[in-house]
């Protein structure tokens, strides 16, 4: 029995009973015992658990139809460590929680409810506060096309779940870069929503609107279907969203009208600047969106600075997340640090800290006056050497990510949506360039995606 390898297949295929759910997660479950031994993307793997709810999928088919399937009937999907599964310890990368949630967070709930299976759970560094997939206490992950590489992070391993075709999807979150970054470096694609697309739940938000849910994919599509189940807003989310005008699904399945996409000639950190290499690939996405009849234009931006605001909402949270786990002294010393800066930072700094980013994010609209969409580099470089943190003290651990952040960091600032699209290779690494669409337009994001992937 062959299984397809994408996401909107495998529903498909389930739904019309030519393949089980059981058939789709014994595959998966196949794939991660050959494939992750030797990269450590997975920290759990839900077996029995797994395979049990693939059965009730599979009865409830039977027995109701197609009707009963879901659009993610059957299909594996791996969570970063951060989110809530009901009867697991949700570690967020580290020691801080022991004792199992007792309920599914709204994204996870919603998977479900679509017919996906959780299959694992994916490694990170604590807290996600640093860009690599070092992790204390899961140990590191590496990247699948070299293991001597970073994957990226804090995603990492449900990028690598999904780069090795473990999983068709992976659920992450973005709180500087964190599923741009090893997208970019696994040869993914990997989207931050925008700001109050996709619940927290059951927190109010993350780090003060920073961080955002969102998926791993190999595919637009399988991407699309993902965002039509997981979106929307819960009662106790502080930043909220209309529902999109279209499902993401519709956006995928025809070509956009001719947009004009502006491709940014300088970073957003002022003196950084792009490798020729990364550059190189960025102007191949450059050729084959002009191939497409997209206006494409090289442009100097004026990028708003958002340093500001982002160290203080990045240290502030820290601060909150430190005071949300069970053993806050069981934490790595480098979070610990963290968190004992964000203690420092005064309610009135950090509510000055959110008008700052309403600026920084009326400053990215208005590049939207003249264009539909921005194209830049997702990484100024390739990704660094595996286990580059080990050892470092937090200041230089700090200074050692910063450039990794250089140009995503931003747009958790201002909140705009940011897709990372594969964009070749370089030294045999994957290339990812970046996608960033006005406040609310995934669709043209996945749209251009779903044109570069069949171009």
């Amino acid at each position: 029995m062959t299984i397809p390898r994408n996401a909107v297949d495998i529903a498909h295929a389930v739904s019309a009973g030519h393949i089980t759910a059981r058939a789709t997660i014994q595959v998966a479950l196949e794939r991660i015992d050959a494939l992750d031994p030797g990269l450590n993307a997975f920290t759990a793997v839900r077996r029995e658990a797994a395979l049990r709810e693939a059965d009730v999928l599979d009865r409830r088919i039977a027995a109701a139809g197609p009707s009963a399937a879901g659009p993610l009937a059957g299909v594996p999907v791996a969570v970063k460590e951060e989110y809530d599964v009901a009867g697991e310890v949700t570690t967020v990368g580290g020691r801080g929680n022991s004792s199992p949630a007792q309920a599914d967070c709204a994204v996870v709930r919603r998977l479900r409810q679509a017919g996906a299976i959780i299959v694992g759970r994916t490694n990170m560094p604590e807290f996600g506060q640093f860009p690599v997939g070092e992790s204390a206490y899961h140990g590191d992950c590496l990247n699948p096309w070299d293991p001597a590489r970073s994957p990226g992070g804090s995603s990492a391993g449900s990028a690598v779940a999904v780069a090795t075709g473990a999983v068709p999807v992976a659920m992450g979150a973005d709180g500087g870069g964190s599923l741009r970054i090893p997208a970019s470096a696994c040869g993914v694609l990997g989207l931050k929503p925008t700001r109050g697309r996709v619940s927290s739940a059951p927190l109010a938000e993350h780090w003060f609107g920073l961080a955002s849910f969102g998926a791993i994919t190999r595919t637009a599509h399988d991407l699309a279907v993902v965002m039509d189940v997981v979106s929307g807003n819960e009662p106790v989310d502080r930043w909220r969203l209309d529902a999109p005008t279209r499902r993401f699904i519709d956006a995928v399945s025809a070509p956009p009208p001719r947009l004009r996409i502006l491709s940014a000639s300088n970073a957003v950190m002022p003196g950084a600047r792009p490798t020729p290499a990364i550059t190189q690939s960025v102007r191949s996405v450059t050729a084959a969106l002009q191939g497409l009849g997209h206006d494409v234009r090289p442009a100097r931006v004026a990028w708003p600075v958002p340093t500001a605001p982002f160290l203080t909402l990045y240290f502030a949270g820290m601060h909150v997340e430190a005071q949300q786990v069970e053993h806050p002294d069981r934490l790595e010393s480098r979070t610990r640090t963290s968190a004992r800066l964000g203690a420092l930072i005064p309610q009135p700094v950090v509510r000055a800290a959110l008008s700052q980013a309403k600026r920084v994010h009326d400053g990215v609209e208005a590049v939207f006056g003249r264009a539909d969409l921005l194209l830049l580099p997702t990484l100024l470089d390739l990704p660094g050497a595996a286990h580059d943190l080990h050892g470092k003290s937090w200041l230089s651990a700090m200074l050692a990510s910063t450039p990794t952040i250089s140009n995503t960091a931003i747009f958790n600032v201002s909140g705009h949506p940011a897709l990372s699209v594969p964009a070749g290779f370089s030294h045999g690494l994957p290339v990812g360039a970046q996608l960033v669409a006005r406040a609310g337009r995934e669709d043209l994001l996945l749209a251009v995606a779903a044109q570069l992937h069949t171009h």
